[in-house]
């Protein structure tokens, strides 16, 4: 994936499925330190999303960074690689 700037994953932003799915807003990321990768989205989720197949950490469901396909006006994942 190129090269995203902090200035476009807003917090707060919308998180979106390819196939059209809201998945929720994002709340928070999960940095490595020493290289300062992005690994995980920490994700609010909607109420009516299934968040049994998705990795969690208190309220939150966690997506792995590699499982986002674009970033503009909403965030957009690949559920089939942000699934545990």
């Amino acid at each position: 994936m190129s090269k995203i700037f902090a200035r476009n994953l807003l917090f707060n932003k919308q998180v979106m499925a390819t196939d059209g799915t809201e998945i929720g807003t994002l709340s928070n990321i999960v940095v490595e330190i020493k290289g300062g990768r992005i690994i995980d989205l920490m994700v609010t989720p909607n109420v009516n999303l299934d968040i049994s197949r998705y990795k969690k950490e208190d309220t939150y469901i966690l997506l792995p960074f590699d499982s986002v396909s674009a970033i503009k006006d909403y965030i957009i994942i690949d559920k089939m690689k942000a699934r545990a």
